[in-house]
């Protein structure tokens, strides 16, 4: 079983999709072959919506993001919440929260300051991708 158990959000993951190489993919990458990424229903459905979005139509075709979709939601375990908060100044970033004290994730990855300024969070560190590329890096 990883050590890793992350929470991934809903920006972090389009970046990834739409823009290869980037830090954001290589990040997905690493946590699919290496980590255990946990999802709830609400933040896939957030998922799903975002990067269905026309505006992202010019970066990669809508039938390629759909299948970075499925890939990423069939490699996904499943939280079921029982617990939540509404610790964040923006309280449609909760759910990444909830996953992660639900999930017991060893970190929630992020570029949301909104979430950013909670590091840590209930001893969970919430880390840009690179910032957590960086720190499993062997030294």
């Amino acid at each position: 079983m990883s050590d890793f158990r992350l929470v991934i959000d809903t920006g972090v993951v389009v970046s990834a999709a739409l823009f290869s190489p980037s830090v954001p993919n290589a990040l997905v990458k690493w946590a699919l072959k290496n980590g255990i990424i946990l999802i709830s229903r609400e933040t896939m459905d957030e998922l799903s919506k975002v990067i269905q979005r026309e505006k992202f139509d010019r970066y990669a075709p809508r039938q390629t993001r759909l299948e970075f979709l499925w890939a990423f939601y069939e490699k996904s375990h499943p939280v079921e919440i029982q617990t939540r908060t509404d610790a964040c100044r923006d309280p449609k970033d909760n759910i990444y929260l909830d996953v992660a004290l639900n999930g017991d994730a060893s970190h929630l990855v992020t570029g949301d300051n909104d979430l950013l300024v909670l590091h840590p969070f209930q001893g969970i560190p919430i880390l840009r991708p690179a910032a957590f590329l960086d720190s499993i890096k062997p030294r």
